[in-house]
């Protein structure tokens, strides 16, 4: 940009705003929000991170995550890169060169993390405590079922199956649930003596309380006011009673910060400081 000249280039980086975004980069993004939502019919869920949760609370932030959110909708960008290169809504500028702008005004480091999105289907967003979970539901259905979305979604954000139906579980995962519980058996006084065919019968019964624990449509439904069984029963019920059929397809969710080791130090002394 400015033909070689070193003076010239410190001088542009400054005015740009880069050098003090570069100077934050390293900074720990461990807050920020975990938002879902859709646009035109497309399901979008993205996390975009910053310092301090006081800063992803400003409405510039949150400005932002909405404007990115739609940008993976409209552009579907293959990745987080691809995004940064789109052109940010209303403005001439890039994602990434918004995003440096928004760290000079917001004064801390940011950072778009991940991103999914459905782009068929019937999609129901869900944020838990202002983006502490995001959380996107995919149906197929013949009627509407934002409610039923909703109540899904909820389940989920609640008790975070690790898979959506017993179908999903590695047999490896089976297997050992199946050891386990032989094992158990085995060291039980008054089940060790039973033949292994019978050990074997026991232990398939127990697998429905462990499919019920990690898989979403055998979990008990939260809702017990609404409906008293499993998740899959009530999808059915309330479809029925709307006159139509609804589907479970997929489901993406997002907890903020999740697996970002955060920062220790504290970062009020910090600003005090300076």
């Amino acid at each position: 940009a400015t033909d070689g000249d070193m003076d010239k280039a410190v001088d542009w980086l400054r005015e740009k705003g880069l050098a003090k975004a570069a100077k934050k980069a390293d900074r720990i993004a461990a807050e920020g929000v975990a938002l879902a939502t859709v646009v035109d019919g497309v399901g979008v869920v993205i996390e975009v991170n910053a310092e301090t949760d006081f800063a992803s609370k400003t409405d510039a932030f949150q400005d932002l995550v909405k404007n990115l959110a739609i940008v993976v909708a409209k552009e579907n960008p293959a990745d987080v890169e691809a995004l940064k290169a789109c052109k940010y809504p209303e403005s001439n500028l890039t994602v990434t060169e918004i995003m440096q702008e928004k760290v000079m005004s917001i004064g801390e480091n940011m950072q778009i993390r991940r991103f999914d999105r459905f782009a068929t289907g019937t999609s129901v967003a869900y944020v838990h405590m202002g983006g502490t979970h995001g959380v996107l539901v995919n149906l197929e259905a013949d009627v509407d079922a934002t409610e039923i979305g909703k109540n899904i979604a909820m389940q989920i954000a609640a008790m975070n199956p690790k898979y959506w139906d017993k179908s999903m579980v590695p047999q490896a995962d089976v297997d050992k649930e199946m050891a386990v519980q032989i094992s158990i058996m085995d060291n039980d006084p008054k089940m060790a003596s039973k033949p292994a065919q019978v050990k074997e019968k026991i232990a398939q019964g127990k697998m429905a309380a462990f499919y019920k624990e990690i898989c979403l449509l055998q979990q008990e439904f939260v809702r017990g006011d609404l409906f008293k069984g499993d998740v899959a029963g009530y999808i059915a019920d309330a479809a029925k009673k709307l006159g139509g059929k609804v589907t479970f397809v997929d489901a993406i969710h997002y907890t903020k910060g999740e697996g970002i080791e955060k920062r220790v130090d504290d970062f009020a002394a910090e600003v005090a400081a300076q």
